[in-house]
């Protein structure tokens, strides 16, 4: 199932490559095992991979929220929950991420996976320690956005995004992290 998702997000979708693929996702279900988190919370579902694979590593009982904007995608994201016997643990937010976490309650979440609008990372940042109970992890991917982070002077906004976001994480007192240079960054973040 995971196999042929990744093989149609690569040639179905404008953008492959944003989906997680087989060494990130086998490492999210590995994390969600070892956290064994009761809610865990997804921004940017995409084509559905990474919340497959997070699902996998869920108790029965566990939820999924996952968050994605594209709304064109709905009926995609759906099907493949539905094709990988997920679909009653996953539930589907249409929206913005900020728009759709600010009506959700404080400390809710064990497990926050971030891989949505990179410009938005600081903003999320905190609406997800907001969400988070203490001793709850963050996720944060794409944090090294293919090298752009060690550029001398970044223009895009979206590597912008990224730098304010590693700053701003490096600095927190409220947490402790460390970034696995694995695909293409993935920052693991701990709620003190």
């Amino acid at each position: 199932m995971l196999s042929a998702l990744e093989r149609d997000s690569w040639v179905k979708m404008l953008h492959g490559r944003m989906c997680s693929g087989h060494v990130q996702g086998r490492l999210l279900k590995m994390l969600t095992q070892m956290v064994a988190p009761r809610r865990v919370l997804e921004l940017g579902a995409f084509t559905g991979y990474s919340a497959i694979c997070i699902a996998e590593g869920l108790d029965e009982d566990a939820r999924l929220d996952t968050i994605e904007i594209d709304d064109e995608l709905e009926e995609h994201l759906l099907r493949a929950f539905s094709r990988a016997g997920y679909a009653d643990r996953i539930h589907l937010h249409i929206g913005d991420a900020m728009e759709v976490m600010s009506g959700m309650p404080s400390g809710d979440f064990q497990l926050i996976f971030m891989d949505a609008d990179k410009r938005a990372y600081p903003a999320y940042y905190e609406e997800c320690l907001r969400l988070l109970q203490p001793g709850g992890y963050i996720l944060a991917d794409n944090t090294l956005w293919d090298g752009h982070v060690v550029e001398e002077r970044p223009r895009d906004k979206q590597t912008l995004g990224i730098l304010e976001f590693n700053r701003i994480v490096a600095e927190d007192p409220r947490t402790e992290q460390v970034i696995l240079p694995l695909r293409d960054g993935l920052t693991i973040i701990r709620k003190l």
